[in-house]
């Protein structure tokens, strides 16, 4: 373990750092100090002015590719091809494609971590992750099968998982706690606003013009996303000299120990419960507005999107209340328990609802509790993580509290959904209220982060 952080002689040893790199050569992107898990340091250099609103821009991008085109493209293009099976067809689809980016992100991570490119250790995969994730679209965009649209999207989340690493990684290498609550908050109102922008965009395609829901959200979101390659000032790591990766070191890319890191793990869990209940939600949406709100297809993704509107305007100020109520008075956990209940509050009047105005307000509520998570989620996952020197490969073991319900919510849908009859969708979203209310129980046990 490090030593504390000493600040009346932290002047002391920033200029003996400065003459060592004066007298070596070295780029100061080199230099990594040991950090106080408690402090405001960061590993990254200092960067630029325009950092800040490039990386929110960035992750909009990354949202609008990955986000719009699983979340409304992939199953209005299922629906439209075999209306009949539609859910049982996205559940293999997401399950699938759950399952590569649950392997790929965490070694990702690791080797991230390890990358001894010029450009810096994050640069490299956010750059080869947006071409990767293009391709995958441009598969998607052409598919008229079952088999293509697996493909496609498998490749897809080979891309965007790599460029979701890069950026979580960030948050750790270069945003100082003092702020991070409120980074934090601002990526994901851009996320909520990339998921607006991109299910619109999708909703005023024409029904026959399948290639343009997966190429106008994706190419533009893969434009946006390379704008953080040119503005990063990333940490680079050419002279370092690691371990070689064996298979043990590999297999340690998905495992934590539960009892040495009891933080990070129910952090983890928190995590991996909320997420299950946001991807029930978001996942069958537009089948749920089908099937359960009785919208026609033609319709159902305007009424799609117009709930995400709405969801998004309970998202904006919960997300700024919250991230700075986090930041000024240090506070993360009450702020995630409230938010997990009142996103179950939220799944319970939309089951109620009886028409679509109750529902739009359902999803306002589920806005609001979404906002309030995500606005200290990131912040409080990166405050326990075991070693900030290895934030890509322990932010990877973070990332499968989110690929997971990739796997575990298809799978349990089916036969959820099967219960009655078929199509209950009211059972679904009861199983989403009980996922995020052992997300706000699962939290209460941490004691590093108040």
């Amino acid at each position: 373990m490090s030593a504390p952080f000493n600040p009346e002689t932290a002047a002391e040893q920033a200029l003996a750092a400065e003459e060592l790199i004066d007298r070596l050569g070295v780029p100061q992107a080199a230099i990594e100090p040991d950090l106080d898990p408690n402090g405001d340091e960061v590993l990254g250099q200092k960067q630029g002015r325009w950092f800040l609103p490039i990386f929110v821009l960035a992750w909009f991008g990354a949202n609008l590719c990955g986000a719009t085109v699983g979340g409304a493209s992939v199953p209005r293009a299922l629906a439209v091809m075999d209306n009949a099976h539609k859910s049982s067809n996205l559940a293999i689809v997401a399950a699938i494609g759950g399952i590569v980016v649950m392997i790929i992100t965490p070694l990702f991570g690791r080797l991230s971590d390890r990358t001894r490119s010029r450009m810096g250790i994050r640069k490299p995969w956010l750059l080869w992750g947006v071409l990767v994730g293009l391709v995958g679209v441009l598969v998607l965009a052409f598919s008229g099968s079952m088999p293509m649209i697996i493909l496609g999207w498998c490749i897809a989340q080979v891309g965007f998982g790599a460029v979701a690493m890069a950026q979580h990684a960030l948050l750790a290498d270069q945003i100082p706690k003092r702020i991070r609550a409120r980074v934090a908050a601002a990526v994901s109102v851009s996320a909520g606003i990339a998921t607006i922008v991109g299910t619109q965009l999708v909703a005023l395609t024409a029904t026959d013009a399948q290639w343009l829901w997966f190429v106008i959200p994706g190419g533009i979101g893969a434009l946006l996303s390379l704008v953080l390659v040119v503005g990063l000032k990333d940490i680079v790591r050419t002279d370092h000299e690691f371990e070689p990766l064996n298979f043990k070191a590999i297999i340690s890319s998905y495992w934590l120990n539960p009892r040495q890191y009891r933080d990070f793990a129910f952090a983890w869990l928190c995590r991996l419960f909320f997420t299950i209940s946001m991807i029930t939600m978001s996942l069958y949406l537009l089948y749920f507005i089908i099937d359960h709100l009785g919208v026609p297809l033609s319709k159902a993704s305007g009424v799609q999107a117009n709930a995400f509107v709405w969801n998004f305007i309970g998202l904006i100020p919960s997300t700024i209340l919250f991230a700075w109520l986090s930041d000024k008075f240090r506070r993360r956990k009450a702020i995630v328990w409230v938010s997990c209940i009142v996103a179950a509050a939220g799944l319970f009047l939309g089951i109620a609802a009886p028409g679509e105005l109750v529902f739009l307000i359902a999803a306002l509520v589920i806005g609001v509790g979404n906002g309030a998570y995500s606005s200290v989620d990131v912040a409080m996952m990166t405050e326990v993580l075991p070693d900030f020197k290895n934030a890509g490969k322990d932010l990877g073991v973070v990332a499968l509290s989110y690929e997971l319900p990739q796997i575990i919510v298809p799978i349990m849908a089916v036969p959820i959904l099967a219960i009655g009859g078929g199509n209950n969708y009211a059972a679904l979203w009861i199983a989403a209220i009980i996922a995020a209310v052992l997300g706000a129980l699962a939290v209460l046990p941490i004691r590093s982060v108040k």
